[in-house]
């Protein structure tokens, strides 16, 4: 067997996976049996048939002091001897345990060579105990299997043991690294924590944790927000973990790094009420001096640092009971540390666990003894015997039955698993302070009241919760405005309530009472759609918050179409009937104008119902940056807006911006077409000018600031508000406000022209009383140059007309035949039916010629002629009642003839009710092309 040592030395130098595969190699089955038959010391089968028998352990442990690891077996020495000593005080055992040490140094190879000789060269070993190096312990326990023995180790942690597939024969009384998660875990649901975060270094027994974390995690319904691995510098880790909002962090790395971690987190303020670390409890005290490398000072370090949790498994019981050795863990502290200062060693953290595993192995093999002794009076008669793989079965199979209370708590496994007890340390004051500790067979966290300090009022929450907050119009603002809005409704219903109350009266019915009352309803439409651009999620709910959207977009559309439709429209009449070259006869009536405005509205619905169907107005929410609490809780708001928008939103406003852009720029077409219209109760045009320009002016600069102010839901709505306030009231008011000032001073300003006025009777008995007189060529002409220019035509064509009627005057006094055409007995009737009134010119107040003349001729009969006013010259024969009553009878119809058919009253052409004109022996010598037929008022 010499070579078989050398070669087996000569692999010193190689990776853990070429002595893996050394020790599948040379440590097969059948070299048990070699090994033990050539040093013919092992033991035979019988010796558990005698009482008194010493029973070798190998204890497999890196001794060298030079060695890793060396310290945890120099405290575990005197944990052995003391446990060994304490089962021989007992009496209750009949054999006596011999531990045989074998040196490992931490080294593959060197553990290989240490076990091989045991197993050659050494006793019969009925149980191997020991394992302290995680690479050494792996290599030996999958080949455990093979020699048919049973590993216990006190102080192997590395999770990768916990393979029964791969290391079945492997047991430990120390908990696992991934023995924490659970409790991690536990912990964590105890503070209602949902979301972690996982700083782990870049180590395999790290990683491993890491994995089985996961996995607990995923099975707790915990999220994990982000995961991060590092090698050396964990700064860049460290700013990720904060920039995905992780407030709770578990940490997997050595106390080497820790205090760069915690560096790290100071620098980026990654600790206090905020924060929560969980780290591994394993460290040694006052690691952040020892293993402090970085540039922070060890204050910064400590206030970093304060209030993190660390999570260990518990090296000794907390609880004060008497367990299998008839001590309690108190007591068996006491005797530990005596030996421990009798052989001037340093204490391990695992002595408990080698403590209790001495015991372990005890009960074992006691209970072992029992099972063979048992089969063996079963089988007295025939010679009984049993070979090491039935040992090695009933070893694992008591092994995994194992349940007493030990110094470090219940003793007990769960596919050679240890069940302890996991601790909690918190760090507080520049010092770990036990908080709570949890029981892995019971599965129960037990924490101690009030021991845990979090740095602010409660625990720290698990992520920055954010808080919804709408932008929503403010209730103060949205009442004002309201309040604005109703006072702008009541003034179109009093205009309303005018306009039908006067829809008789001359000035009111010329200007269309019909075409008015539609625009009332335009404003009012108009005005109902502030309340609803008011409403948002905080009073509706998201459904009818969709519909509101498409209510309040329809009526403002309708309601602008309604009213500047129905003013536009009586401006076109107007443009059509004065802008007629040709003196056809006119008639424009309200139907017209309604169907006008039918068709504009007919636009409106046909592009809303497009964009109804086709690309539906949805609510949708913009969410905006996280801003502070104002009252300084730990949380976030995180303002979000309503909207009503859809798929092609800037397509669908164009169009609706373009028609509504051209009806406007059409209305400002008509209004400066008519602007010298004279009538006023037929031309709105100076004020639809004013109103499409104040309109255009606000709408412009209301929905650039609208667009602008798209995030501050107050301003847009008071901005929005107020545009559609002031277009509407200052559109009504233009339109009303006039006619109601004008009914209110001068009810018959419609009716005069040039400010003559006649009294109710006059009018009545005036149209009744149609005259037909003929008019040169001269006229007609003139009435043809008034009607082509664009510029004071109305007054242009008063001023023609007197002067024509006192050239006719003079021609018809020249005239040889002086007949008077009206006989006597007419005379009263013509005084009853004309009055002259006073009128005064508008620009330079100067009076008229007939008052003049008025005052200084009494009035005579038209039948007769005074034999004194025969040789006066043409003056005073002009300026004579007879004549001025003449010219009024001719000047009177011909104004009431230019103004009828505007509004489709009688034409030019008509028959007067008193006869035709050719039946006066007075006009049938004038050509018929300058008889003009006239109708009275």
């Amino acid at each position: 067997m010499a070579p078989a040592r050398r070669d087996c030395s000569g692999w010193e130098m190689f990776l853990p996976t070429g002595c893996l595969l050394l020790s599948v190699l040379l440590f097969h089955p059948a070299l048990a049996k070699v090994c033990n038959d050539r040093t013919k010391h092992g033991q035979d089968n019988s010796w558990f048939a005698r009482d008194g028998e010493n029973l070798p352990i190998m204890v497999l442990m890196p001794m060298n002091e030079s060695a890793l690891m060396s310290s945890i077996s120099q405290g575990i020495e005197p944990a052995v001897q003391l446990a060994i000593q304490h089962i021989r005080e007992s009496r209750k055992y009949s054999f006596s345990l011999i531990t045989k040490i074998y040196d490992t140094e931490c080294d593959n190879a060197k553990g290989l060579r240490a076990f091989f000789d045991a197993i050659c060269y050494g006793p019969k070993h009925l149980m191997i105990f020991g394992g302290v190096c995680p690479s050494v312990t792996s290599i030996i326990a999958e080949s455990l299997e093979g020699w048919n023995l049973v590993q216990l180790s006190f102080a192997a942690t590395t999770p990768v043991l916990a393979d029964k597939k791969k290391y079945p024969n492997f047991f430990r009384t120390v908990p696992s690294d991934n023995a924490v998660n659970p409790a991690v875990v536990k912990f964590l649901n105890y503070y209602n924590w949902s979301r972690v975060g996982t700083l782990t270094q870049d180590v395999q027994r790290f990683s491993e944790v890491r994995n089985d974390l996961t996995s607990e995690l995923e099975k707790a319904d915990i999220q994990i927000a982000d995961t991060e691995s590092f090698s050396n510098d964990p700064c860049v880790n460290v700013k990720k973990l904060k920039d995905n909002d992780v407030r709770i962090i578990i940490g997997q790395f050595d106390e080497n790094l820790a205090s760069k971690v915690f560096c790290c987190a100071y620098n980026l303020n990654m600790f206090g009420s905020k924060y929560q670390w969980i780290i591994p409890g394993w460290y040694q005290g006052n690691w952040w001096e020892q293993a402090n490398s970085t540039n922070c000072t060890t204050k910064k370090l400590l206030t970093a640092m304060e209030g993190y949790i660390s999570v260990d498994f518990e090296p000794l019981s907390a609880r004060q009971v008497k367990g299998i050795s008839g001590r309690t863990p108190k007591d068996y502290e006491r005797e530990y540390s005596r030996e421990l200062q009798q052989k001037g060693v340093e204490a391990s953290k695992f002595h408990g666990f080698a403590y209790d595993g001495i015991w372990v192995i005890a009960k074992t093999l006691t209970r072992v003894m029992e099972l063979l002794r048992v089969k063996q009076r079963q089988n007295t008669f025939n010679n009984f015997t049993v070979d090491d793989r039935e040992v090695g079965k009933m070893v694992l199979d008591v092994m995994n039955e194992t349940n007493f209370f030990g110094v470090t708590g219940q003793v007990m496994f769960r596919n050679g698993e240890r069940m302890g007890t996991i601790k909690f340390n918190q760090f507080q004051g520049g010092q770990e302070v036990k908080v709570g500790e949890y029981n892995a067979i019971a599965d129960v966290l037990d924490l101690i009241n009030n021991s845990i300090k979090f740095q602010g009022v409660e625990p720290p929450k698990d992520r920055t919760f954010v808080r919804l907050q709408r932008r929503h119009i403010n209730v103060p603002l949205y009442s004002i405005l309201s309040t604005i809005t109703i006072l702008g409704m009541l003034m179109a219903g009093a205009f309303l309530f005018f306009n039908i109350k006067n829809r008789n009266h001359r000035l009111i019915k010329m200007s269309s009472p019909y075409m008015n009352n539609l625009i009332i309803l335009g404003g009012l439409l108009s005005y109902a759609s502030i309340f609803l651009f008011g409403l948002d999620g905080g009073f509706v709910t998201d459904k009818e918050f969709e519909t509101l959207c498409t209510v309040r977009t329809w009526i403002l559309i309708v309601g602008y179409t309604t009213a500047f439709g129905a003013m536009f429209a009586k401006t076109w009449r107007v443009h059509a009937i004065f802008k007629n070259v040709k003196m056809k006869k006119k008639i424009i009536k309200d139907q017209k104008l309604l169907i006008i405005v039918g068709g504009m509205l007919l636009i409106d619905l046909c592009i809303l119902i497009c964009w109804q169907v086709v690309d539906p107005l949805k609510r949708t929410v913009e969410e905006y940056s996280l801003e502070a609490d104002p009252q300084g809780r730990d949380i976030a708001i995180r303002p979000f807006l309503e909207h009503c928008e859809n798929t092609h939103m800037t397509i669908w406003l164009g169009i609706v911006y373009a028609y509504k852009g051209l009806l406007m720029l059409f209305g400002c077409f008509l209004a400066w077409e008519t602007r010298n219209v004279s009538i006023p109760a037929l031309n709105d045009s100076k004020y639809i000018g004013m109103s499409v320009y104040n309109v255009g002016i606000m709408c412009i600069i209301g929905a650039a600031v609208s667009f602008l102010t798209r995030d501050q839901p107050n301003v847009q709505f008071c901005i929005v508000a107020l545009v559609i306030i002031f277009c509407s009231t200052i559109t009504l008011c233009l339109v009303f406000v006039p006619k109601f000032i004008t009914m209110r001073t001068n009810p018959d300003a419609a009716t005069q022209n040039r400010r003559l006025k006649f009294t109710q009777n006059q009018k009545k008995e005036d149209s009744k009383t149609s005259t037909s007189v003929t008019s040169v060529n001269q006229a007609n002409t003139s009435r043809l140059d008034g009607l082509q220019t664009d510029n004071h035509r109305l007054r242009m064509r008063i001023t023609e007309l007197d002067k024509e009627l006192e050239e006719v005057t003079m021609q018809l006094q020249d005239t040889p035949e002086k007949t008077p055409y009206i006989k006597q007995n007419h005379y009263p009737d013509a005084n009853n039916i004309l009055s002259i009134r006073n009128f005064t010119d508008g620009k330079d107040g100067e009076k008229s010629i007939l008052k003049n003349h008025l005052e200084q001729k009494p009035q005579a009969q038209w039948g007769s002629m005074d034999p004194s006013r025969i040789n006066r010259g043409p003056l005073e024969d002009i300026n004579s009642p007879e004549h001025i009553q003449r010219r009024l009878s001719l000047q009177l119809p011909i104004l009431h003839h230019a103004y009828l058919p505007s509004i489709g009253g009688v034409d030019a052409s008509c028959t007067s009710p008193n006869g035709s004109p050719g039946s006066s022996p007075r006009h049938r010598h004038m050509p018929p092309s300058y008889r003009v037929m006239v109708s009275g008022l």
